[in-house]
């Protein structure tokens, strides 16, 4: 039935605004189906990755400022005990030149002249051939007087630190510390006659600690 008042009719189908239908361009879906390759996605083989990873270590630890803690060598007071023998040893040339004719007075001078001189030489080849630097990520020693050569152990390589004292170095606080690590070149190292050898031998010890750590956890972010 057909309302006066609205002349459309109920079973009139209704007019809708025209729409466009578009078919699908086979080529175009398959193509937004491909996943487009990410500029960030990770080495697809274990040795790229692994190379990823070198390199990324290695950009972190230039970011890092390296930082000297301690430089040292030879110190005088290790000699203390040869000066001490020496001195006694020259005493007794001499005593022992009243009592026999063959050994005379200038003789036992020659020979007193002699053996400082050879202690004396020793002791500026311990002090001007050997220097010692310890810095936040590495430990480096020199050595040699005319013909130097510089070897360098990274901290995190050092797996023991150890110091040894004689009765008279104890009294000055001077010894020897006995480094053992993993680097080829130098796998056993001893510095000799250091200066507060408890303290630099304590602060290698703690710096091979922590840069181990920090290590660790630059493995475990990454």
């Amino acid at each position: 039935m057909t309302d006066p008042a609205n002349p459309t009719d109920e079973n009139a189908t209704p007019t809708t605004p025209a729409q466009t239908e578009s078919v699908p361009d086979p080529l175009s879906s398959a193509a937004s189906s491909t996943p487009a390759p990410d500029s960030g996605q990770a080495a697809s083989t274990p040795k790229e990755r692994f190379m990823d990873e070198i390199t990324k270590k290695r950009s972190l630890d230039d970011h890092e400022e390296e930082e000297t803690l301690w430089e040292g060598g030879y110190s005088p007071k290790a000699m203390i005990g040869s000066w001490i023998g020496l001195a006694i040893l020259s005493v007794v040339i001499l005593v022992a030149a009243g009592f026999i004719e063959q050994l005379t007075f200038g003789i036992a001078l020659i020979v007193i002249a002699v053996l400082w001189i050879m202690v004396g030489l020793n002791y500026a080849a311990k002090r001007l051939g050997v220097q010692y630097e310890l810095t936040s990520q590495r430990f480096i020693h020199k050595t040699g007087i005319l013909t130097r050569r510089t070897d360098r152990i990274e901290v995190i390589d050092i797996s023991d630190v150890s110091y040894e004292q004689g009765p008279i170095q104890r009294m000055f606080k001077v010894g020897s510390i006995s480094i053992i690590s993993t680097d080829k070149s130098d796998p056993e190292l001893e510095l000799v006659g250091i200066n507060n050898v408890g303290e630099v031998a304590g602060l290698i010890d703690d710096i091979r600690r922590a840069e181990r750590r920090r290590r660790s956890i630059h493995i475990e972010q990454n």
